[in-house]
């Protein structure tokens, strides 16, 4: 599924925290990631989140490709991060939070 993701009924990243704070003990929804499909490097919580899929898909707020893939067996997880060139998780200084990523 490719092209423009409005036409399609979704929430925002944030919507992931719940399931991802589960697997990682920092804020992934403050870290910036790139989508390997076109390039655009935005903070995770900006990506598009489809309640009705399998599992949980994050997509791509520009061009729609799949970012993460997040699938709860009930005895595993399993987390698929293909969708991603890179994702850069800030360390938290002193017990402060992290300044979130500024869009680019």
């Amino acid at each position: 599924m490719t092209g423009d993701l409005d036409r399609y009924d979704y929430l925002d990243g944030n919507a992931a925290a719940g399931p991802l704070s589960e697997i990682f003990a920092i804020d992934v929804l403050s870290a910036r990631g790139r989508c390997a499909a076109c390039g655009r490097t935005d903070a995770m919580a900006t990506a598009r989140l489809l309640p009705h899929s399998h599992g949980l898909l994050l997509r791509c707020p520009g061009c729609s490709a799949i970012l993460l893939r997040l699938v709860d067996t009930g005895h595993s997880v399993c987390l698929d991060l293909h969708g991603l060139s890179f994702l850069e998780l800030r360390r938290q200084q002193n017990g402060s939070q992290p300044n979130p990523p500024q869009p680019t």
